[in-house]
């Protein structure tokens, strides 16, 4: 009996086996369309216009819409850092640049900046002394925490994260682009500022790119943190757009045009 089942349902299953067989191919009521026929017009973005700007006429000039923080003029722009009711103490010297006086403690910007491109132009003290850190050291801070490193490096050796170009403690700069005593450098940056979450976390560090004497020394460069001297660089809180800060570190370091653009 149970032979007899089986053999009557294995007939079932093939005689289904060779009715689906027999069925016709399923098509799709809606026919195919060919892919639409592409035209120049179509990827071409028209709107908004881009915005129009008028660069400097030489590189060291600011363009329109840049922010001049000193022009040789004045320090308008700026402030002592250990009074912030106080203008900077600096020398200005021939209407051209202002320099360092040592021991009277840094400046900064009155103005708070967060993503941007600056551009400052720096020398070291006119007469060569000492070496190491101990020459014409200085430091551009972006977010007042985070460290570019001004130093006269021309035939001067120091720990490569600590040289001109470096961001302090952090990257060495890609090369050594310093130029002779008594000749100007030139720093051209674009400084992305760090993102924080809600809750306070980093998101996304903050990544920098300069430009040393028109020579590229760090690419797109993560920054790691507070450029500390002592200890793992790291972001122990979260923070909005900050002043641009310039070091006093006991040199008579010298500085001019310097402008900035927000991105």
């Amino acid at each position: 009996m149970r032979l007899r089942f089986f053999v009557s349902a294995i007939a079932c299953l093939f005689s289904s086996l060779g009715a689906a067989a027999q069925q016709k191919p399923y098509v799709s009521p809606v026919p195919a369309t060919s892919p639409m026929t592409m035209k120049p017009e179509m990827t071409e973005i028209w709107n908004p216009e881009v915005k129009t700007i008028t660069p400097g006429k030489k590189d060291s000039e600011a363009p329109s819409d840049a922010i001049v923080l000193f022009n040789g003029k004045n320090l308008d722009q700026w402030v002592s850092q250990r009074d912030k009711n106080k203008t900077a103490p600096w020398k200005i010297i021939n209407n051209d640049y202002m320099e360092v006086v040592p021991g009277s403690g840094g400046i900064e910007t009155k103005l708070s900046f967060g993503d941007c491109q600056l551009h400052i132009e720096w020398s070291a003290p006119d007469t060569v002394e000492a070496g190491g850190q101990n020459r014409g050291n200085s430091g551009v801070f972006f977010q007042n925490r985070y460290e570019l490193q001004i130093l006269d490096s021309y035939n001067n050796r120091t720990y490569r994260n600590g040289q001109a170009g470096s961001i302090y403690k952090d990257h060495a700069p890609l090369v050594n682009a310093m130029r002779a005593p008594l000749e100007w450098n030139t720093y051209d940056v674009i400084y992305t500022a760090p993102r924080f979450k809600a809750n306070g976390e980093l998101d996304a560090p903050a990544r920098i790119t300069v430009l040393h004497n028109g020579v590229l020394v760090q690419n797109n460069a993560t920054i790691n943190g507070l450029t500390l001297y002592i200890g793992l660089h790291n972001y122990p809180s979260a923070h909005g757009e900050d002043v641009i800060s310039l070091q006093d570190h006991g040199c008579k370091t010298q500085f001019r045009n310097i402008w900035i653009r927000k991105l």
